[in-house]
């Protein structure tokens, strides 16, 4: 990249955290967060989305809005991947699973903020694509598997944190089961074209849960076969 080119991406990757950061005051109401922790702030800045995007895509890699990745799938919205991240509550040595890879965008955000993630991916395409570019980009805390997701990854629970990128019409119980009690677990809940929530999971220290509501959103659906 030249370097009239590198300081292009990095105005427009500015431009984005200013967006994420208005849209987090805006929405501070509903989601308990005015502004998003700082180390999630500096993942958002140093993960180049533009790498994660198809390219007839790569122009509008700063706009803060989802794209297309082939497939039926999409890459969110820089807002809602900061405030997924976000929620999670991550540490240094905390132990992620991701349910829908994707294009590996939310996983590589992740993985500066995280010990290990764990990233299910259905569609083998997509998998197996995400799969290189995250071993090339050089994001090696990051263990993929092409499986379905309803069903987690038990060999590797307990979870600190999870995070699911497509909506469930319930949450899935093999996924409240793989989280740490003192975890958190973060899945937009609604029927595919229809209304969704955003929903913060969170299972307290002596095993006791609850859920809490907090921003309609949009997302591709789920697969929820448990022989998928």
């Amino acid at each position: 990249m030249t370097p009239v080119a590198k300081d292009a991406v990095n105005k427009k990757s500015i431009q984005m955290l200013e967006q994420i950061a208005s849209e987090a005051k805006f929405t501070a109401s509903m989601t308990g967060r005015k502004a998003f922790d700082d180390r999630v702030i500096d993942s958002m800045g140093e993960v180049p989305r533009e790498k994660f995007l198809p390219l007839n895509n790569k122009l509008f890699a700063y706009a803060n809005r989802p794209l297309p990745i082939g497939y039926g799938q999409t890459i969110s919205q820089p807002y809602i991947v900061a405030l997924m991240t976000d929620l999670l509550d991550l540490t240094t040595e905390s132990i992620v699973l991701e349910i829908g890879t994707g294009s590996g965008y939310q996983a590589a955000v992740l993985s500066r903020l995280a010990k290990k993630v764990y990233s299910i991916e259905s569609i083998a395409e997509l998998f197996e694509s995400a799969t290189k570019r995250l071993k090339k980009l050089g994001y090696d805390n990051i263990e993929t598997r092409c499986s379905n997701g309803y069903e987690g990854w038990g060999e590797k629970a307990p979870f600190d944190g999870i995070i699911v990128t497509a909506a469930a019409t319930h949450i899935p119980p093999a996924l409240i089961d793989q989280l740490k009690p003192g975890g958190r677990m973060v899945i937009p809940v609604g029927m595919p074209h229809m209304h969704q929530e955003l929903m913060l999971f969170v299972k307290e220290l002596d095993g006791s849960t609850h859920t809490d509501a907090l921003l309609d959103v949009a997302f591709v659906p789920l697969v929820m076969e448990e022989n998928a």
